[in-house]
């Protein structure tokens, strides 16, 4: 796994990001499609959140060696990383204050949440190498991975909200009609 690859392309992803939210009025941001859709402020906001609070907060667990454990990843987790990218299936789980990112305040909330982000990968890239590939945990979906793929998982997530994003800009314009 070529991590600097990884970051470039992460690096990537987050330009676009940032570079879509300058088209979008606060009140875009924050429209839902359907009481069961987020916005594309919400999806914003479990990008970054996602990131820095479950993934990027899993690598340090894996540094440090704090909570990990054995194992492998899942059939699908499998799959997932020998492709390297998430399945273009649309994820819906149920509305729920533990899961359900909170509408954005602002859009320098974004993108404060997003630079957060990026600088987090920038800081924690050189030092992947340095984790033990043995120190693993778990992903609800994908089972046990390590640090390296934790990293990964950061672009990967990135790049399959795309998807979301291209289809809530489109139910955005249809609803301008």
């Amino acid at each position: 796994m070529n991590t600097k690859e990884l970051l470039q392309r992460f690096q990537e992803s987050t330009a676009r990001y940032v570079e879509e939210l300058s088209h979008f009025t606060m009140e875009e941001l924050t429209t839902q499609p359907s009481p069961s859709d987020w916005s594309i402020g919400q999806m914003y906001v479990h990008l970054y959140q996602s990131a820095l609070y479950m993934q990027l907060a899993n690598v340090e667990k894996c540094r440090i060696g704090s909570d990990v454990t054995t194992g492998d990843k899942t059939e699908i987790g499998q799959k997932v990383f020998a492709g390297g990218e998430i399945p273009p299936i649309r994820v819906q789980v149920p509305p729920s204050p533990a899961y359900t990112p909170v509408q954005p305040e602002s859009k320098e909330q974004i993108l404060e949440g997003l630079n957060a982000a990026a600088a987090r990968m920038q800081e924690v890239e050189p030092h992947l190498h340095e984790i033990s590939l043995a120190h693993k945990i778990v992903h609800p979906g994908f089972g046990a991975l390590n640090g390296q793929e934790w990293f990964q998982l950061v672009e990967m997530h990135y790049r399959h909200h795309f998807r979301q994003l291209d289809r809530l800009k489109s139910e955005l314009l249809q609803n301008k009609a």
